[in-house]
């Protein structure tokens, strides 16, 4: 009986059970346990989410890592653009066939003579030249210690690499000769007066800025074979018009540049302040446009300079070895400043009047009504003796022109 009321309560309990395992309460508990699993899931999640960032991290920096190869390459790449650009630019330079901008030496210029030192025939104290087998291009690259002219007047001294230029022949070569003042010639102390030199086989009045320009071209001729450039005047005082003892160059009591072209083949410099007593020595220094020494085509030649020697004051005048007291010379000088000063006012004269002619022609020409010039049109067609009369003042004024 007692298993039967167990067995039969047994049977009734198990239908709730079964509702028990099915109610909402029963299905929280399991939920609870699978959000726990869901929490775990979601740790799970985080440490994925965390990998992701790790990841993306790498990523960032692989990219910045390629960004800046990249920039690095493109800046290898620019930089050998340049270089390349640079060389092409060289290369055409070269291909170009101009020679004066390559920087390159062309064959065509080239003087095997340079390569023979001169020994092949020795003479009593002959000294062996320097040679080069490319013109001596780089020879400043041989004293370092020295500054490139560039142009410069550098007193502690420098390495020119200028060639010398237009070497001119032996009858173009320069000469002068002073009219004022002649050897023994006397001045007072403080007397102006005007340097006067005959100057032939010389183009005057080419001159460079010897500041910026000082022996950096070579010497140039004209059509007529001449050297272009100029002159210059020095007086430098001596002791005694017998006086042997060589002179200081860095010293002088009167320089000027001859810039202006001849008239008439004569150059002139105004001593304007004169000088003091003493016994002095005038000389010329004629040479190329830039400054440097005349060169011409041989060894053997006559003095291209000139040179005088003159006294101021009486006192320097008593040892005068020119005739006495120099009165002879001095009257002589004195003369022939006069008759320069004189035909240099002719000149001017000459050239205002020719100049004022043709001002005055180039008025008349301006103030006269068309109808008056048809008039001397017609002039011309009947008479053509008049019209070239008329034309007269015009070209007198373009002569004048050309002169001035």
């Amino acid at each position: 009986m007692k298993f039967t009321h167990s067995l039969s309560g047994l049977v009734f309990f198990l239908p709730l059970l079964a509702q028990v395992n099915a109610s909402p309460f029963g299905g929280f508990n399991n939920g609870g346990f699978g959000g726990n699993f869901g929490g775990k899931a979601g740790n799970n999640a985080g440490k994925g989410g965390a990998a992701a960032a790790k990841s993306t991290d790498a990523a960032a920096s692989t990219a910045a890592a390629n960004t800046a190869a990249a920039a690095a390459a493109s800046s290898a790449a620019a930089a050998t653009s340049v270089a390349s650009a640079a060389a092409s630019t060289a290369s055409a330079a070269a291909d170009s066939g101009d020679a004066q901008s390559s920087l390159t030496l062309d064959p065509s210029v080239i003087a095997t003579g340079f390569e023979n030192n001169g020994q092949d025939v020795p003479e009593a104290g002959q000294v062996a030249s320097l040679t080069s087998s490319n013109n001596f291009i780089n020879f400043c690259a041989t004293v370092p210690n020295l500054p490139i002219t560039n142009g410069q007047q550098i007193k502690t001294g420098s390495c020119n690499p200028a060639p010398m230029g237009i070497i001119a022949a032996q009858t173009n070569m320069p000469s002068s000769k002073f009219s004022v003042p002649v050897n023994g010639q006397n001045f007072g102390q403080n007397q102006s007066f005007t340097i006067t030199m005959a100057i032939q086989n010389l183009d005057t009045g080419f001159f460079v800025n010897a500041n910026e320009n000082y022996f950096s071209a070579p010497q140039q001729v004209g059509s007529s074979g001449n050297i272009q450039g100029h002159s210059h005047v020095v007086i430098e005082q001596v002791k005694s018009f017998t006086d042997t003892t060589p002179t200081d160059p860095t010293k002088f009591a009167f320089f000027k540049g001859l810039n202006a072209a001849a008239v008439g083949g004569v150059l002139t410099a105004d001593v304007t302040d004169g000088l003091l007593d003493g016994v002095y020595r005038l000389a010329s220094i004629n040479t190329a446009a830039n400054h440097q020494p005349a060169l011409v085509a041989v060894a053997q030649h006559g003095a291209m300079d000139d040179m005088v020697y003159f006294s101021v004051g009486n006192a320097a005048a008593a040892g005068n070895p020119f005739g006495g007291s120099g009165a002879a010379a001095s009257a002589a000088g004195a003369a022939a400043s006069a008759s320069a000063a004189g035909a240099g006012t002719a000149a001017s004269a000459a050239g205002a009047a020719a100049s004022t002619s043709a001002a005055a022609a180039g008025a008349a020409k301006s103030a006269a009504p068309p109808a008056a010039k048809g008039g001397n049109q017609g002039n011309k067609g009947g008479n053509n003796a008049q019209g070239g009369r008329g034309g007269k003042p015009f070209k007198l004024r373009r002569e004048s022109k050309n002169r001035l």
